[in-house]
């Protein structure tokens, strides 16, 4: 190959349809259940992952999703109930008959059951409880008594450890001898005598030694142990920034007790991401199996709020009737300042609000982040101030007309950037959650600001 050839790496390919259902597979099974045909149905349900089988059932209505479950029977895994979105999941476990259930629920492992249980009523609780053997419904039992959202209900009880001063014999030997290792782990903690982690072994590691190798030369540089009241969300976010798979959970006496996996951390990480999402959008959590009734519920709350800061922006424009009545001009234009700046400052919220979840913003930077959303705000209202100030020249004909939008326009930009910005930090140390509450302050911010300060300023220079 000559020196001046060019090497052309193979463009990215993307495919809306990547890893979902295919439509005609879901008809298939429809059909199936339509027809009654339970062994056509289990052919059909056999290859699919948990996960594409979750999907389906959210998906489709509530009357098709009774005759599946019904029709599929004792075939119903448990991992389909995990995988389930929480909204149907009471729904999808009332379904099943009491031997179906408790068939599913037996070869979960104790994280997967109280995530199963912690939401459902008390009459489906203890029909899970009651399925399991003695010893995993005590300790999913002792998890529940730990708070929510905590490590004490992230973690599985269901732990590999072994004492420091083996070796890498003794441990693949005791491997090997065990009839209760959990399905899926990735480490052997290291615990002391008094049953306290002292560090982790990966697998890979272990395998690749010698049996007289010494446990302790394996161990992981990056180790963090976990209390078991520790936020689940710092919990997601230490696996995030530390890059680990998996850490053990020690008590109030660092005793360890059980150990949280990366995709358990990680479904919280993806939670919290999607709640900050909904949350800006004032539609908190909801899902597309919602009823009307329930989806009305919800959003209806923000709805009001928008409508008091509607009112207040409303108020501002009143007191400058008679200046509107004089410029119609001014009724044609100020929207547009209330709405160019009311886009900066989600602009500036949304970077504001996911770099407090991700602990970016802290209070060494945060002063910088502020001063930078502002001159963004000043530079970005420059450039737009100098298109509307062309715009009144323009379309107006009038050189003050333009002015005094192009000066609003500044203003209302820069305190977009700043309101944007301030607002979220300060909610956040008061102990208000900055995604659910910044938006409709933002809003009232920018309107208020920008009607004030276009109609003020027209009524200085204009009239």
């Amino acid at each position: 190959m000559s020196d001046d050839t060019e090497v052309l790496a193979p463009e990215t390919e993307r495919d809306d349809d990547a890893y979902t259902l295919e439509r005609k597979a879901v008809a298939a099974i429809l059909y199936a259940v339509d027809i009654n045909d339970r062994e056509k149905l289990i052919e059909l349900m056999e290859p699919l992952h948990a996960a594409d089988i979750a999907d389906m059932l959210e998906q489709i209505n509530a009357f098709d999703r009774m005759r599946l479950i019904k029709l599929y029977g004792k075939e119903f895994d448990g991992e389909i109930l995990t995988e389930l979105d929480e909204s149907i999941r009471e729904e999808v476990i009332g379904l099943l008959t009491p031997e179906v259930l408790a068939d599913a629920v037996r070869e979960l492992d104790s994280d997967d059951v109280v995530d199963l249980i912690e939401d459902l009523e008390q009459p489906q609780q203890d029909a899970i409880l009651e399925a399991l053997e003695d010893s995993d419904r005590v300790a999913v039992q002792q998890s529940m008594t730990y708070p929510e959202y905590s490590a004490g209900r992230l973690m599985q009880r269901e732990v590999v450890m072994a004492p420091e001063h083996w070796n890498v014999g003794e441990a693949i030997d005791f491997l090997r001898d065990s009839d209760n290792l959990p399905d899926h782990f990735y480490h052997i903690v290291l615990v002391d005598p008094r049953l306290r982690p002292v560090g982790n072994v990966a697998l890979g590691k272990l395998m690749a030694a010698r049996r007289e190798v010494m446990l302790t030369s394996l161990m992981e540089e990056t180790f963090h142990v976990i209390p078991v009241t520790r936020y689940d969300g710092d919990v997601a976010y230490a696996f995030n920034q530390y890059h680990l798979i998996s850490a053990p959970v020690v008590d109030e006496n660092d005793r360890l007790i059980g150990v949280i996996t990366i995709d358990d951390a990680m479904a919280v990480l993806d939670e919290e991401h999607e709640e900050d999402i909904l949350r800006l959008a004032g539609v908190g959590e909801s899902s597309l199996s919602d009823s009307v009734f329930e989806t009305t519920k919800q959003r209806f709350p923000w709805l009001a709020v928008n409508l008091v800061t509607a009112v207040m922006a409303s108020l501002v424009i009143a007191q400058f009737e008679d200046a509107i009545t004089t410029v119609v001009a001014l009724a044609v234009l100020m929207p547009i300042v209330a709405s160019m700046g009311g886009n900066a400052g989600t602009q500036s919220l949304t970077v504001a609000v996911r770099a407090l979840a991700t602990k970016d913003l802290t209070g060494a930077n945060v002063f910088r982040v502020i001063r930078r959303e502002v001159m963004v705000g000043l530079i970005n209202g420059l450039a737009f101030a100098l298109v509307m100030g062309i715009v009144g020249i323009v379309w107006f004909g009038s050189p003050a007309l333009g002015y005094v939008i192009a000066s609003a326009m500044v203003i209302n930009m820069v305190v977009a950037g700043l309101a944007g910005t301030v607002i979220p930090v300060v909610l956040e140390k008061v102990g208000v959650d900055p995604a659910l509450a910044s938006g409709a302050f933002v809003t009232t911010v920018t309107d208020v600001v920008g009607f004030f300060a276009f109609l003020g300023l027209a009524v200085l220079v204009l009239l």
